[in-house]
C-alpha cells in the first residue's frame, strides 16, 4: 500500500480545506464559502472534473448550514493545478503549496488570466457615498474621514474642505456690546478698564480662525452691522480617496451606473445573454434573487390592475445591465427552462493555451436548469442547450 499521496478534508471556520501531501510537498486548495455563489464557473473549468455544483440555493440562501457547501471538490480527483483558482471570479478558492500562496498553472504554463478593468478617476470623484452604498460585494474602499454627520464623535464639518475664512470689524461702527461674543466661541470682545475720563465703552473684538466655522450669525447677529464674514473655498472635495478593490470587484457595474459625476468605469468579465420566462416561474420561490451575487435579479413591483389588461404579471426578472452571467442563478434554479444563460465572450489577458480554449468552450455553451431527477443527492444538472 503507497504511503503516498494521501488526502485529506477538513473544515475551519467557513474555508473547507483540501490537502493532498506528497513525498516533499504539501499543497492545500481552500473552498471560502462565504465568498463562493456556486455559479459553477471552477466545476466547468476543471480539467479533472474533481469539481461538483452542490445545492446553491439551500446553502447560500440558509446561512446556518453547516454540512453542504455551495460546490464540492473531490480532492482525490484534484490535481492541485490552480486552474479553478485563475477562472473563479469570486476569488473564493486559493491554492497553497508548501504553505505560500502559488499558482502553477500560471507560472508553468502561462495560463491567462481575467482582464479586469475597475477604476475611478481621482480627478471626477468627489468621494461621495454612492458607489459604497450600492456595491453587493463591498468591493469599494472609501477612505474618506468620518464626519459629525454620519458617526458621532466624528470630525467636525467646518473641516470637510479646505478654505479661507476672513473676520473683519469696521470700528467706526462697533460699539463693543458684547453681543457676538456671547454667541460664539470664536469671538472674544475685550473691554478697556471702563473710566470716567472718557466715559465709553472701549475695547476690542479679537477673532480665533480654528474655531470659526463661517456660520456668519454673529454678522446677523450684529445691531450695528459692523462684522463682515467672508468664506472663500479652495476646493470642494472631501478628503481621502475612494478605490475599487479588484479581489472583491464582481463587475457588476452598479457603481459606475449610479456615480453621479461618472467617474467609474468597469467593464464587465463575460459577455453575452440571460433570458428570464417568467411564464415558467412558480410563484413564492424567490431562490436567484436571494442568492444572486450582483443584487441584479428582482421580484417586478406589481403593476396597477388598470394596466394590466388581462395580461400575466411577471413574477420574476433580471436588470442585464447589472447582471454579470456567472449562472449561480442557473444553478439554484429548482426548475426547468426559466433560465437561459448564453456567454458569447470573456475578457483575459494572456495566452488562450488549448486547455483555455476547452474551457472556454464549455462556459460559452448556452444552458439552462434541470429538474434533478436522478441525481447523486446534493448535486446539480443543468440541461445544456447545444443548438441554442
Amino acid at each position: 500500500m503507497a504511503i503516498f499521496p494521501k488526502f485529506s478534508k477538513t473544515r475551519d471556520g467557513v474555508n473547507i480545506i483540501n490537502e493532498q501531501r506528497l513525498l516533499k510537498q504539501v499543497n492545500h486548495l481552500i473552498l471560502d464559502t462565504q465568498r463562493c455563489t456556486g455559479c459553477g464557473i471552477c466545476s466547468e473549468s476543471c480539467p479533472e472534473e474533481a469539481i461538483t455544483v452542490s445545492m446553491v440555493g439551500a446553502t447560500k440562501r440558509n446561512k446556518g448550514i453547516s454540512y453542504a457547501t455551495p460546490v464540492n471538490i473531490d480532492e482525490v480527483k484534484c490535481s492541485y493545478c490552480g486552474v479553478c483558482v485563475v477562472m473563479c471570479p469570486f476569488n473564493s478558492l486559493t491554492l497553497k503549496i508548501d504553505g505560500e500562496e502559488s499558482l502553477p498553472i500560471v507560472e508553468r504554463e502561462g495560463f491567462p488570466q481575467y482582464d479586469m478593468l475597475a477604476k475611478i478617476d481621482e480627478e471626477k470623484c468627489v468621494r461621495c457615498t454612492v458607489c459604497e452604498d450600492v456595491c453587493p460585494r463591498d468591493a469599494i474602499d472609501r477612505d474618506v474621514p468620518a464626519y459629525e454627520g454620519s458617526v458621532e464623535g466624528g470630525r467636525e464639518r467646518q473641516t470637510a474642505l479646505t478654505a479661507k475664512t476672513t473676520f473683519e470689524v469696521d470700528t467706526d461702527k462697533c460699539t463693543v456690546c458684547g453681543i457676538c461674543g456671547s454667541l460664539c466661541p470664536a469671538i472674544t470682545v475685550k473691554r478697556k478698564e471702563f473710566s470716567a475720563e472718557t466715559g465709553a465703552v472701549e475695547g476690542d473684538v479679537l477673532w480665533d480662525e480654528k474655531l470659526c466655522d463661517a456660520c456668519k450669525v454673529c454678522t446677523e447677529a450684529c445691531p450695528e452691522e459692523a462684522i463682515t464674514v467672508t468664506r472663500e473655498v479652495e476646493t470642494k472635495k472631501l478628503p481621502g480617496k475612494v478605490n475599487i478593490i479588484e479581489d472583491d470587484c464582481c463587475t457588476c457595474r452598479w457603481c459606475a451606473e449610479n456615480c453621479p459625476t461618472e467617474a467609474i468605469t468597469v467593464e464587465k468579465i463575460f459577455e453575452g445573454e440571460i433570458e428570464f420566462h417568467a411564464e415558467k416561474c412558480p410563484g413564492g420561490c424567490s431562490t436567484c434573487a436571494e442568492i444572486c451575487p450582483a443584487h441584479a435579479i428582482y421580484l417586478p413591483s406589481p403593476a396597477p390592475a388598470a394596466e394590466m389588461k388581462g395580461e400575466k404579471e411577471a413574477n420574476i426578472a433580471v436588470n442585464k445591465d447589472l447582471c454579470i452571467l456567472c449562472g449561480a442563478c442557473v444553478n439554484a434554479c429548482p426548475g426547468e427552462d426559466i433560465i437561459v444563460l448564453k456567454r458569447t465572450g470573456v475578457r483575459m489577458k494572456g495566452k488562450e493555451t488549448d486547455l483555455f480554449n476547452k474551457i472556454k468552450a464549455k462556459l460559452f455553451t448556452p444552458r439552462t436548469s434541470r429538474v434533478k431527477e436522478g441525481v447523486a443527492p446534493g448535486e446539480v444538472e443543468l440541461k445544456v442547450l447545444e443548438n441554442a
